[in-house]
């Protein structure tokens, strides 16, 4: 469809990375307003509310990806994620490092790329590190890591769920909805997580359909963080050799509107690390998302956000594996503190005479 819009000077991925641009801006004011994040809905002290925000924007996210599927804009039959042969191995191993990871950096990547424009400089070095070992993972010294695990494969009669997509749609849309608006969230935030959601189709829209080109095609994605930060990470490093993609320029844009919207609205604020510990516990987790996000195939917004409403088995999984490893994790991690905390009331011992 790009090529009868008549431009001379731009090509087709040219304008995909300014469609980034627009739509890491909006995710990244949305998400910041609402506090959008995947770990907070499962082990967050406001779980609840924070899932109703997930899910209201999971609902708009998969009626309309299914809804321009059945107008004929897009199509995923071949899409990574509708591979026959399912790595099982690696999605589900990523998934639970990944889920571990966010844990232990009090974040999910997406959310850490916002606060990176708010100020919080622990985030800020999460996300290089995060995206240094994804990077790693993908073409360097971790790749062997990835195609070993890559190599153990289940074949499926179906890559996505089985049955009318249209029917799938509807039901994920309403469980999730029907949650939401019992979450204890105001109308507005709501409002703006459908938002966050409708950016989702608006991606595999844009680059599937609205920005196809025949001679000069792109890939067709949506919101996703794992491969673009690894992107922006060897764009930022080598800008004079190779040229902007749609990851790189999303992953900019986010932080960009991150940092709009938290001057606006007074919450911009220097945050680091509190001691030594604190940080080797999120360059851990760091390390550990880099690796899971790139095996899972995605993180809780690329293999999540817009991986499930494709309906395809490989997200589901991934995000159900992720969340397995954030609970994990954090029961892990709970209990170690209260052992800490029980030795800590305990009367010392004398020291020998």
């Amino acid at each position: 469809m790009f090529e009868s819009f008549g431009f001379e000077t731009l090509t087709a991925p040219q304008a995909a990375v300014y469609f980034a641009l627009a739509l890491g801006l909006a995710f990244g004011v949305l998400a910041q307003i609402t506090r959008f994040c995947f770990r907070r809905s499962i082990v967050g002290d406001d779980r609840r509310q924070a899932a109703g925000v997930w899910l209201t924007a999971l609902a708009v996210a998969v009626l309309g990806t299914q809804g321009a599927v059945a107008m004929g804009w897009i199509g995923f039959a071949d899409h990574r994620f509708m591979a026959a042969d399912l790595p099982v191995l690696a999605i589900v191993a990523g998934g639970l490092l990944f889920g571990a990871g966010m844990v232990l950096t009090r974040g999910c990547v997406s959310r850490l790329t916002v606060l990176t424009g708010s100020g919080n400089l622990r985030a800020a070095l999460v996300l290089v590190v995060f995206a240094v070992v994804a990077h790693a993972t993908l073409k360097g010294v971790l790749a062997p890591v990835r195609t070993t695990l890559g190599s153990v494969t289940w074949s499926l009669d179906s890559a996505a769920l089985p049955g009318a997509p249209l029917v799938w749609a509807g039901v994920i849309a309403l469980a999730a909805l029907a949650f939401a608006l019992r979450s204890g969230n105001r109308a507005g935030t709501l409002a703006l997580a459908a938002l966050i959601g409708a950016l989702v189709p608006l991606g595999w829209v844009g680059t599937g359909y609205i920005l196809l080109d025949e001679f000069d095609p792109i890939a067709m994605e949506s919101l996703s963080f794992t491969s673009a930060a690894a992107e922006a990470l060897f764009f930022t490093v080598a800008s004079t050799s190779i040229s902007a993609t749609f990851g790189a320029a999303l992953i900019g844009a986010v932080v960009v509107g991150s940092l709009i919207s938290s001057l606006l609205r007074g919450e911009f604020a220097w945050v680091s690390f509190g001691s030594p510990r604190e940080t080797g516990r999120y360059m851990s987790g760091a390390a550990l998302m880099g690796v899971g996000g790139v095996l899972a195939g995605g993180c809780t917004v690329g293999a999540g956000l817009s991986g499930i409403p494709t309906l395809s088995v490989a997200a589901i999984l991934a995000i159900a594996s992720i969340a397995a490893g954030g609970l994990v994790t954090n029961r892990l991690l709970s209990a170690t503190a209260s052992e800490r905390g029980a030795q800590a009331t305990r009367p010392a011992a004398l020291p020998a005479e």
